[in-house]
This record gives C-alpha cells, sequence and structure tokens, in this order.
C-alpha cells in the first residue's frame, strides 16, 4: 500500500504517518512550514494554494490512496479551496480519497447527527468544511468524506494544551458546559481512516467517540487523568458569550463503525475514568445529565 497523506505534520497527520508506516506501508507526507520527525516517511513541501504543486506531488508519490487532513480553520482559500484542488488531483490520477471533514457543519439544531443529515453550518470555519465535503463528493463520488469531532491524544491536541494553561494559571479563561461534542482518540480516528482508504466505501462515514461531553467535562477528565487540579479549571456557559457556533452537536457513528474494525472508543475509556470518578458539579450538571 503506497498512501499520501495531505497535512501529515499536524496532529492528525502525525499520528497517521505513524500508524501507516508502522504497518508497512510505503508512506509519503506533506507539510507546509516543517516537516514531521517520523522516520520511514517522505516528505513533501506543499503549498495546496498552487494546483500545479499538487499534481507534481501527486505524480512523485503514485500513491494508491490519498488521506487529506488538512484544515486552514475559516480560511476559505485552504479550507475549502484546496480540498476541492485535491480531490480533482487525486480523480485525475485514479486514486483512493478519504476527505477529513468535522462536525462544525451542523448547527447543533437537531443535536443529534447520523451520516444522512445534511450540513447546516453557522460559522464560516464550518461553511468552509461544508463546501468542501460537498464538493469532494461531487468530483470525486467514489471518495469517503469522515467527518469527525475533537481529537483528543495523549497530551498534544490543542484542548489537553489548553487544559494544561488553564489549570496551570498560565492562561486565563472558561470551559463551556453547554458545549458538548464526541471526542475521539487520535489513535482511533487514524485507524479508522486507514481502514477507509483501504477500502471502497463511498460517501459520508462518522468517526466519532462513543460519548458526549461537555468541555469542561472533558477538561476535567484530562485533568483527573493527567494528576492536574481540576478545580482550577472554571465553568461558564457559550450561551451567554457572543461567540458564535452550534452548542450541542453530537455525531453518531453506529452505521459506519459496523464496517470498521478499529473501535471508536468514548473518552470516559480511553481517559480511564469511570463514569462515577467524579465529584457532584452543579455547574455541569446540565452536561451530564445526557452523557451515555
Amino acid at each position: 500500500m503506497k498512501v499520501l497523506v495531505i497535512g501529515g505534520s499536524g496532529f492528525l497527520g502525525t499520528e497517521l504517518v505513524r500508524q501507516a508506516t508502522a504497518a508497512g506501508w510505503e508512506t509519503a507526507a506533506t507539510y507546509h512550514s516543517r516537516p514531521g520527525s517520523i522516520p520511514g516517511a517522505a516528505w513533501y513541501r506543499l503549498d495546496l494554494r498552487a494546483s500545479r504543486h499538487i499534481d507534481e506531488a501527486l505524480a512523485t508519490v503514485a500513491p494508491d490512496a490519498v488521506i487529506n487532513v488538512t484544515s486552514g480553520g475559516s480560511n476559505w482559500a485552504v479550507t475549502a479551496d484546496c480540498s476541492i484542488r485535491v480531490a480533482m488531483a487525486a480523480t485525475r490520477r485514479g486514486c483512493r480519497l478519504v476527505h477529513v471533514s468535522s462536525d462544525a457543519v451542523f448547527s447543533g439544531s437537531r443535536v443529534h447527527y447520523d451520516e444522512s443529515c445534511l450540513p447546516d453550518p453557522v460559522t464560516p470555519y464550518g461553511a468552509a468544511k461544508a463546501a468542501a465535503e460537498t464538493a469532494v463528493r461531487l468530483l470525486a463520488p467514489a471518495a469517503a468524506v469522515a467527518r469527525t469531532s475533537l481529537i483528543i491524544g495523549n497530551g498534544g491536541s490543542v484542548h489537553e494544551r489548553l487544559v494544561h494553561a488553564l489549570a496551570a494559571g498560565t492562561r486565563d479563561g472558561v470551559l463551556f458546559t453547554d458545549d458538548i461534542r464526541c471526542p475521539v482518540h487520535v489513535a482511533d480516528l487514524a485507524s479508522a481512516l486507514r481502514e477507509l482508504a483501504l477500502s471502497d466505501r463511498p460517501g459520508i462515514c462518522h468517526l466519532a467517540g462513543a460519548d458526549a461531553l461537555s468541555r469542561h467535562e472533558l477538561g476535567v477528565l484530562i485533568a483527573r487523568r493527567d494528576g492536574l487540579d481540576a478545580t482550577r479549571l472554571r465553568a461558564g456557559r457559550r450561551a451567554d458569550t457572543r461567540m458564535p457556533g452550534a452548542l450541542d452537536v453530537r455525531l453518531d457513528s453506529r452505521a459506519t463503525q459496523r464496517h470498521l474494525r478499529t473501535r471508536l472508543r468514548g473518552a470516559w475509556e480511553f481517559l480511564h475514568v469511570r463514569h462515577d470518578a467524579l465529584p457532584h458539579d452543579d455547574a455541569d450538571e446540565d452536561a451530564k445529565a445526557d452523557t451515555p
């Protein structure tokens, strides 16, 4: 198997490259500013804004599969337009394409979202992601479009770093009790993406964890796992701020899970904390009430 990971130097991309090389795959990965350090992978600097560069990378690597894990946040040119260029290039070369999307494509109006739900984004980032996955499905109908949620690892994710900074007092802020997602472990997500790369399964897939947690509840679990003082994590409500975005978005991944060997664990399991391990917290009670 020869795979090209677009965005291989990022958090998810690094885990994908690590797993692919460990599995004996011939692995190439792209980066924008600095290559990754995983041995056994070939690294290529790539400016996704230039179609010629994408075509050159695919011509050089000649991959069987392309896994696109890049994201430019709310930057439309990167998140939407560049994903479209990757889809076009992969289609021209007949490569299997796995495109990673996000639960940000949903508004939260219906809370629970399975693979049949249509995007209704409420943020620029969500709109860019929705445009990308719609274009990918049109340009590369055989591609897999994998929506995911908050990605957690063993300390290196954005959310984990935020929790450490808040607990240490080096950053000020709150974790919302009404902002609910289904976190997934980066190792589970990378493994599932590799399965999709090996398969011919087309269309929308959901790759999120089994448990729905608020950002504050998730932060407390991370703090407990890492031996931090969880009482230093201030709770707040996103609804009381002017911060845009969906509140409660729960990806239902059960249909996709039935086709995978990789088990998408919930945060209660991969953070090694039992449901009854936390003290009662009135500020977080509403978020806990609906947690599986």
